[in-house]
């Protein structure tokens, strides 16, 4: 893990694209998780959770996004975040508290590929990045 500034537009770009998806994804998630609930197989309480959460991340990465330059350490954390949420999203489908349908497992699944380039991208913008001077 690296303690430099970086800045770059493939960052940006990519903390941005995940911010507005998340934003969307979560805003949808907990606005209708009543109708999605029976309808993806999964507990309403869930994705009501799930995506309240998903909320004030979408405005982290709103935040990180307008910066010109930032520490990498907290690209680092959504990094870490989205890795955990495919994670979670595999062992929800194989283990969770509910069995998804086929849409659910659908949705289910589109979300953690979506969230996986993210991370790639955001991994790839750090790398990519240049070094910036505090």
């Amino acid at each position: 893990m690296s303690l430099k500034n970086v800045s770059g537009s493939l960052l940006r770009r990519a903390l941005l694209l995940d911010g507005v998806a998340s934003g969307a994804m979560g805003l949808l998630m907990a606005a209708a998780a009543g109708p999605l609930g029976p309808l993806l197989g999964l507990e309403p309480g869930l994705l009501r959770a799930a995506g309240l959460g998903l909320i004030p991340f979408a405005l982290l990465l709103g935040y990180l996004a307008s910066r010109d330059t930032l520490p990498a350490w907290p690209v680092w954390f959504v990094v870490a975040v989205n890795g955990l949420w495919v994670v979670d999203s595999v062992l929800l489908m194989t283990h969770g508290p509910t069995t998804p349908t086929g849409l659910g497992m659908l949705f289910v699944a589109a979300q953690a590929a979506a969230v996986a380039l993210f991370a790639a991208l955001e991994y790839a913008g750090l790398r990519r990045g240049t070094a910036a001077l505090a």
